[in-house]
């Protein structure tokens, strides 16, 4: 099931995952911008033309009001409430520890600096409607805002045929702070967040997965406002030995599989054999999958095994990939975890599957794919807030300090970043 690929050519995988790129054509950029340019400029009526052509439905009103959140929740499960209760106890717990704090600093002749960590005033969050409704992406990305002081947290997602609000994801926007909800999707929803609207006002920085259309409306948006990321097709690496059990790791490669045609199973292990053994869990598990076609097809374009040495050579070969992904399914996995440095997310021992992070563990879901594990994070605290640097100088230190600051101005030949140091001490020098 899994194709096999020498060790020695690990470097043109890494290159192959990172052609899955989701390349957004130049027709669905113009279709895009023409939509972005029609709500800057007509506001609520653009939208309401475009959630007519595209949604199939007029709205006489974006918000959800209590009244209209409180009757969608009731048609919740409470067994999926209590569940989502205790991930975000879980979720708020792990980003807690990520919070920031502000300093200063002190020295001689009256000289103090610092910086402020300040949260961003408001944050929107796309979350797509339909048949695919994810209501762990709405405390993924509202509860680090939550955390980090985030004042506005809006919501946008897709109204229903009837106009309605998916029940899964009013419960999720409540429990997690939401703070303002609009029942309005597809691009037109990323550029109401964007530019504001008669009454859509507008954020700081929008987060939450979508379509193409999304996905391109982001792209074109950003600059005016932050975005999290560009996410591209979903990615796990397991890393086996000897003793992990095959129907796990098997299964493991398999939840990622069912996101995507273009999702990418990875597979590296110390023993041929075991690599044998998870192929045929593979034929066994995926054939039971309700979404098997899209499983095969993963399987088929980007499931890889590669047979290694050494876990710490697999180790090395993982960080070349920098998977989003990355389960070290060893014996003593902490003894690895230092080895680590190119992975969106760790995932621990022979029990700590994947699903556990996307749901319930309290480690972001959010994470770099296609390879920008590099030089990317997840999702966290620090993506919802600045920031600032301060600076006091007395006189008594610019004028022990200022010669320095003009020859190093003058060396760049900026005359003017030297004056602003000679006036105040040539000031004080004639008196």
């Amino acid at each position: 099931m899994l194709q096999p690929i020498n060790k020695n050519d690990y470097q043109s995988l890494s290159s192959y995952l990172k052609s899955r790129s989701q390349e957004i054509s130049s027709d669905i950029l113009v279709t895009v911008s023409n939509i972005l340019k029609d709500v800057r400029e007509q506001g609520d009526v653009a939208c309401k033309k475009y959630t007519k052509q595209f949604d199939g439905i007029e709205m006489d009103t974006w918000k959800v009001s209590e009244e209209e959140l409180d009757e969608a929740i009731s048609h919740c499960d409470p067994f999926f409430m209590e569940s989502m209760e205790k991930a975000k106890k879980n979720i708020e717990y792990f980003h807690q520890a990520q919070v920031a704090q502000s300093y200063i600093l002190q020295e001689e002749k009256g000289v103090y600096l610092g910086q402020r960590v300040i949260p961003l005033s408001s944050v929107g969050i796309y979350v797509p409607g339909g048949r695919a409704q994810y209501p762990s992406s709405v405390l993924m990305n509202a509860i680090p805002a939550a955390v980090a002081g985030v004042k506005r947290i809006v919501m946008v997602t897709p109204p229903n045929k009837e106009g309605k609000i998916n029940p899964n994801i009013a419960f999720a926007a409540k429990l997690a702070g939401v703070t303002d909800i609009y029942k309005i999707g597809g691009a037109q929803a990323i550029a109401a967040l964007a530019y504001g609207t008669e009454t859509i006002p507008s954020v700081d920085k929008i987060c939450g997965p979508g379509n193409i259309f999304v996905a391109a409306a982001k792209k074109l948006v950003y600059g005016k406002v932050d975005i999290d990321m560009i996410a591209g097709p979903s990615e796990i690496l397991v890393v086996a030995d000897d003793h992990a059990n095959p129907a796990y790791a098997a299964a493991d490669l398999l939840s990622q599989a069912e996101h995507d045609p273009m999702a990418s199973p990875i597979l590296l292990a110390t023993s041929q054999t075991k690599i044998d053994e998870i192929n045929a869990e593979l034929k066994v598990q995926s054939a039971q999958l309700p979404k098997k076609e899209i499983v095969e097809q993963s399987l088929k374009n980007y499931g890889k095994s590669i047979l290694c040495d050494s876990i710490s050579e697999c180790i090395e070969i993982a960080n070349e990939i920098a998977p989003e992904h990355l389960e070290l399914m060893v014996e003593d996995p902490m003894s690895y975890l230092a080895q680590v440095v190119n992975a969106g997310s760790v995932f621990m021992g022979y029990y700590t599957c994947e699903s556990i992070g996307d749901y319930f563990g309290g480690t972001n879901h959010v994470l770099p794919t296609n390879g920008t594990a590099r030089f990317s994070s997840a999702l966290g605290v620090d993506s919802f807030v600045k920031r600032s640097c301060f600076l006091h100088y007395s006189k008594e230190a610019l004028d022990a300090y200022g010669q320095y600051i003009i020859k190093m101005a003058q060396e760049e030949n900026l005359d003017g970043h030297a004056n602003a140091v000679k006036v105040r001490v040539q000031s004080w020098e004639k008196k």
